[in-house]
C-alpha cells in the first residue's frame, strides 16, 4: 500500500478508516524484516503520525492496531527518531502500563491488578513488543529509558507476577533483560534501589511452582507429573537470563548470600523439571548452567546437600542428581559436534569449580568421566566414551574449548600430572601443561585429599610398555635401518641435519629447553640460565 494514503488518512480524526488502511500495511507488512531504503524518511512519517494518533484518546481496538503497526516499523532502527524520545517512550510506557514514575495522566498508572478486558491487555502486550523492539534497535531509547526510570515501572510489574497474563509476563521480563544487558550501567540501580533481583527470584520460584521441605530444598518433581506447560517454561528462561545480567557482579554480604543460595536452590530444582520437549528442556537448563557460573562457589553445596531426601553414602551422604543432569548436558552437548564455545565451555567451567571445591562432587564426575584404566591399547583420544570426547577437546581449534577442556581433566585428576598424563597422553596434555609451567611434572595449587590407588591390574601390567606421549601401548615399529649399509646411514643422517639446519634458519623451527620453573623458553636462554643454589662454593 502506498505510504502516501496511509499518511494522509491518519491526519483524519476518523478512527475506523485509520483501523482499515493499518491493518492493510500490518497484513502486507507483517513478515517483512528489510525495508526499502527509498521510503526511510516516509516511514519516519509514518512513526510520527501513528505516535500522534495514540496520543488522543482512541478507543483500545485503535490503539492495538496502532502498535501493530509501530512494531513493525520498529524492525528498522532509521526510522525509530520519532520513537526514542521521552515524548514517544512516555507514550510507549503508558500503554505499557509502566509509567509508574511518570507524573502524568492517572489512566496510565493503572496496575496489573485492576481489571482489564482482552482487547486492552493486547494493547499492553503491544506496547512491550514495541519497547522491546525499539530499546533493542536504538541507543537513544535506551537512554530515554533511564532517564525516565522505566526499570522502576518494570519492578513495579514484577510484584504482580502472580496476576499476570502470559504473554505481560514474558515481554515484560524480556524487556528488564534487554535493558539490563544493553546498559551495564543500571544493574546496580536495579538491584540496589528497586531489588530486582530479590523480585526475580520470587518471579523464578512462582514459574517453577517450587515449594520447600527445608532450608534451600524444594521438594523433588513427581516423576509421573506432566511436562512444565512451554509458557511457564518461556517465562522462566526470560527471568533467568535477566537474573544472568544482575548477578555479573558479586556485591558481597550475608543478604546476597542467602538470595544466591535461595537461587541456586531453585535452579537445582529447575534441572530436575522436563518441558514438552528435549529441546526446551535443554534450552531451560542452559541458561540455568549459565546463571549458576554467576553464583559464589560457596553457595554449589546446596546443589548437593539435601538432608530431607537423603543422597549416597558412598558421597558422604550427598544427593548428586543434579550433578548428573549436568554430566549429561554435558554429554549431549558433546556429541552435537558444534558450537563448543557458547554450548558446551559453561557446563564444563561450572563442573570444573564444582569438582575443585567439593571433593563429593569431583568423586562423582570422576566415576562417570575417567573410569580406572582397563584397555590401554587404544589412543586416549579414539572411541566414542566421555573421556575420549573430552581428550579429543584438548586439541581443539578454539583455545577457549581447548583450555577448558583440559583444566576440567586436570581437576578431575586432582591436578596431578602424573594422573594426568595416563588419562590423556603427554601429546593431549602439552597445551596444559605449558600454560601452566608443568611441563617438568608436578601439582597445581590446589590442595586435595591424599590419593587412593584406583589403578586396575590391566593398568598395572601394561604401564610399563605405555608410550607417555600418545597415551597407550603401541605395537612394536620396524626398525627403518636395520638393513642399511654404512653409507645409506650416513647419508640419511647427513639429509636429516641439512633439513633441521635449513628449518632452524628460516625459523621454521626454534630449539627449546625447559626452565626450572618448567616453562617452555628457547634453549639458548635455557642453557644460559644460572643453576639454582647447588650449596657449594666455586672460585
Amino acid at each position: 500500500m502506498d505510504l502516501n494514503t496511509i499518511l494522509s488518512q491518519l491526519e483524519a480524526d476518523d478512527e475506523e478508516e485509520i483501523e482499515t488502511f493499518l491493518r492493510q500495511y500490518i497484513r502486507e507488512n507483517n513478515h517483512t524484516f528489510s525495508f526499502d531504503q527509498k521510503e526511510e524518511s516516509l516511514r519516519v512519517k509514518l512513526c510520527q503520525s501513528v505516535l500522534a494518533v495514540l496520543g488522543r484518546k482512541v478507543k483500545p481496538s485503535c490503539q492495538k492496531t496502532c502498535l501493530e503497526t509501530l512494531r513493525i516499523l520498529s524492525r528498522d532502527k532509521r526510522v525509530l527518531a520519532p520513537v526514542a524520545t521521552r515524548e514517544g517512550m512516555l507514550i510507549l510506557g503508558g500503554m505499557a502500563r509502566l509509567n509508574a514514575g511518570e507524573e502524568g495522566d492517572d489512566n496510565q498508572k493503572i496496575s496489573q491488578e485492576d481489571t482489564q478486558s482482552e482487547e486492552e491487555e493486547r494493547v499492553v502486550v503491544e506496547a512491550l513488543k514495541c519497547l522491546c523492539n525499539v530499546v533493542y534497535n536504538s541507543p537513544a531509547a535506551q537512554q530515554v529509558s533511564v532517564d525516565m526510570q522505566l526499570v522502576h515501572g518494570l519492578c513495579a510489574t514484577l510484584r504482580t507476577a502472580r496476576t499476570w497474563h502470559h504473554e505481560v509476563g514474558l515481554f515484560t521480563l524480556r524487556l528488564l533483560f534487554l535493558v539490563s544487558a544493553l546498559r551495564p550501567d543500571v544493574r546496580g540501580v536495579l538491584i540496589r534501589e528497586w531489588h530486582a533481583v530479590r523480585l526475580l527470584t520470587e518471579v523464578l520460584e512462582h514459574t517453577l511452582d517450587v515449594s520447600w521441605v527445608g532450608p534451600y530444598e524444594a521438594t523433588r518433581p513427581d516423576p509421573q507429573a506432566l511436562p512444565m506447560p512451554a509458557e511457564d517454561n518461556e517465562r522462566a528462561m526470560e527471568a533467568l537470563k535477566a537474573l544472568f545480567n544482575l548477578t555479573l557482579s558479586d556485591t558481597g554480604g550475608e543478604e546476597d548470600d542467602h538470595q544466591f543460595r535461595l537461587i541456586a536452590a531453585i535452579l537445582r530444582h529447575q534441572l530436575m523439571l522436563k518441558t514438552e520437549t528435549e529441546e526446551k528442556t535443554e534450552e531451560a537448563h542452559s541458561h540455568a548452567i549459565n546463571l549458576l557460573n554467576n553464583l559464589p562457589v560457596s553457595c554449589l553445596d546446596v546443589l548437593i546437600d539435601l538432608p530431607v531426601q537423603g543422597g549416597q553414602e558412598i558421597y558422604g551422604g550427598r544427593n548428586m542428581d543434579a550433578v548428573q543432569k549436568l554430566i549429561d548436558f554435558m554429554e549431549k552437548r558433546m556429541d552435537k559436534g558444534s558450537n563448543y564455545k557458547e554450548g558446551l565451555t559453561p557446563v564444563l567451567s561450572f563442573l570444573t569449580e564444582g569438582s575443585r571445591r567439593h571433593r563429593e562432587i569431583r568423586r562423582y564426575i570422576k566415576t562417570q568421566v575417567l573410569p580406572p584404566l582397563k584397555d590401554v591399547k587404544i589412543r586416549p583420544e579414539i572411541g566414542t566414551t566421555t573421556r575420549n570426547k573430552l581428550v579429543r577437546l584438548m586439541t581443539h581449534v578454539d583455545m577457549g574449548v581447548k583450555q577448558t577442556a583440559a583444566e576440567f581433566l586436570f581437576v578431575l585428576c586432582k591436578e596431578s600430572v602424573d594422573n594426568l598424563l595416563k588419562y590423556t597422553g603427554y601429546g593431549n596434555a602439552a597445551g596444559l601443561l605449558v600454560a601452566r609451567g608443568l611441563l617438568a611434572g608436578g601439582r597445581g595449587e590446589t590442595q586435595y585429599s591424599e590419593d587412593e590407588d584406583s589403578d586396575t591390574e590391566e593398568y598395572k601390567s601394561a604401564k610399563p610398555f605405555i608410550n607417555p606421549i600418545t597415551g597407550h601401548v603401541e605395537e612394536p615399529m620396524p626398525n627403518p635401518i636395520e638393513e642399511m649399509t654404512e653409507e645409506q646411514k650416513e647419508y640419511e643422517a647427513q639429509k636429516l641435519v641439512n633439513m633441521f639446519d635449513k628449518l632452524s634458519r628460516q625459523n621454521v623451527i626454534r630449539p627449546m629447553g625447559v626452565r626450572p620453573d618448567g616453562t617452555l623458553a628457547p634453549l639458548e636462554e635455557t642453557l644460559c640460565d644460572p643453576p639454582e643454589d647447588s650449596g657449594s662454593d666455586s672460585d
